[in-house]
């Protein structure tokens, strides 16, 4: 998964690259005419890349989350979700903190 977030990354940078240098992509690979939401994004530049970015980063966030939620006091691991299939309720968190103390 870190692998296709990377190359989504790289991904979203060309295209936004693309974009802003009103480079048209499609006769790269031999589509035409331009498809009218590429055309768009060259006459919205800024709106279509700001979509793109927050769009693509979404999609690299939901990728790369691993669900992890480790809690660590002194180098000592006091509570691990992947372990416990949950997050702690705040007074348990308290209570294992206090027998650490």
């Amino acid at each position: 998964m870190m692998l296709l977030a990377k190359f989504l990354g790289f991904g979203k940078m060309l295209l936004m690259i693309c974009i802003i240098a009103s480079i048209n992509i499609f006769t790269y690979i031999g589509v035409q005419p331009m498809p009218s939401w590429y055309n768009w994004c060259i006459s919205n530049k800024f709106y279509a890349c700001m979509m793109i970015f927050f769009l693509c980063n979404a999609l690299e966030g939901q990728l790369v989350s691993t669900g992890a939620f480790e809690i660590y006091y002194n180098g000592v691991p006091v509570w691990s979700k992947l372990d416990t299939g949950r997050i702690p309720q705040p007074q348990e968190l308290f209570r294992i903190l206090e027998t650490q103390i």
